[in-house]
């Protein structure tokens, strides 16, 4: 192991957010709209403006032993990497899901972070067991 590597894994890593997904769906509820189903248009925009609270909001969190879900400078939850068993990107031309099992339980995250940042710090610090 380089120290390089060892020097990143140690350190804290904020992803930075992403929007693409609010947008999209919020755009998708105009087009909804316009066609003449205002019902659709408006459950589709409500979960993009949803989505785009978390995205604003909401950050990850990668230091040397966990990945942290945080508000603010509140911690919401800590995910110890040594109780993941698993991880996965899905869709990887345009990501927008975030699976990862841990020993107890499974998490689907929609991809409201920076996705490459997030996949090169999830290799880096918790590489998967299985390939695509």
């Amino acid at each position: 192991m380089t120290s390089s590597f060892a020097s990143k894994s140690t350190s804290t890593v904020e992803l930075k957010p992403s929007y693409n997904i609010p947008v999209v769906l919020i755009i998708g509820s105009i087009i909804f709209v316009l066609i003449g189903q205002p019902v659709a248009g408006a459950i589709v925009g409500l979960f993009g403006l949803f989505l785009m609270y978390q995205a604003v909001t909401l950050r990850l969190q990668f230091t040397a032993t966990d990945l942290d879900l945080v508000r603010g400078e509140d911690l919401l939850r800590r995910f110890p990497y040594s109780e993941w068993q698993n991880w996965r990107i899905f869709w990887n031309v345009v990501p927008i899901l975030f699976y990862f099992k841990e020993i107890k339980s499974i998490h689907f995250l929609p991809i409201l972070f920076d996705p490459k940042t997030l996949k090169a710090c999830l290799e880096e610090r918790c590489p998967r067991i299985d390939s695509d």
